[in-house]
């Protein structure tokens, strides 16, 4: 049986390990959706502030690129360009632009730009405009869905 020091010692240190853990897992890269791209192109090459700024997809533009998480983010303007290198964390859709339902799933899917909506201040996408009525129906349920299981998802979960 463990002295109340020893215990105390054994839980800091199980504790730390956590941490640790978490904190390597934290800074692990995070597939960015370039699905169906040959040029690394995040998001089908739209433009990830337009969604802010214009109320809706519009295509990039190549000489408006920036590399950014491993992935070319393109964008319609050289004004959207500077906004995004300015605060990218700001514009980046959740969970690196794959859908928002899909990972809720439990996997990465392709998107439609189309399909998004916005949720205190975060950018959602969404396989289709099915799909995306369906996530509407209950966002706040699949948000902490795909919360939880975005940070175990890797390049191996896309279907």
């Amino acid at each position: 049986m463990l002295d109340r020091r020893s215990f105390i010692h054994l839980a800091a240190t199980a504790l730390a390990a956590g941490f640790a853990g978490a904190e390597a897992q934290a800074g692990a890269p995070r597939p960015v959706n370039t699905l169906g791209s040959t040029e690394e192109l995040a998001i089908r090459g739209y433009d990830p502030v337009a969604y802010f700024r214009d109320d809706g997809p519009r295509l990039g533009k190549p000489e408006f690129s920036v590399r950014h998480g491993g992935a070319t983010w393109r964008f319609a303007s050289a004004e959207h360009k500077a906004l995004f290198e300015a605060d990218p964390d700001r514009y980046l859709p959740a969970y690196g632009g794959f859908c928002a339902y899909g990972t809720s799933r439990g996997y990465l899917v392709k998107i439609e730009p189309e399909a998004w909506s916005i949720v205190d201040g975060r950018l959602y996408l969404n396989y289709d405009l099915g799909i995306r009525k369906t996530w509407l129906g209950d966002r706040a349920k699949f948000i902490a869905r795909a919360d939880a299981n975005w940070p175990r998802l890797t390049p191996a979960s896309v279907r």
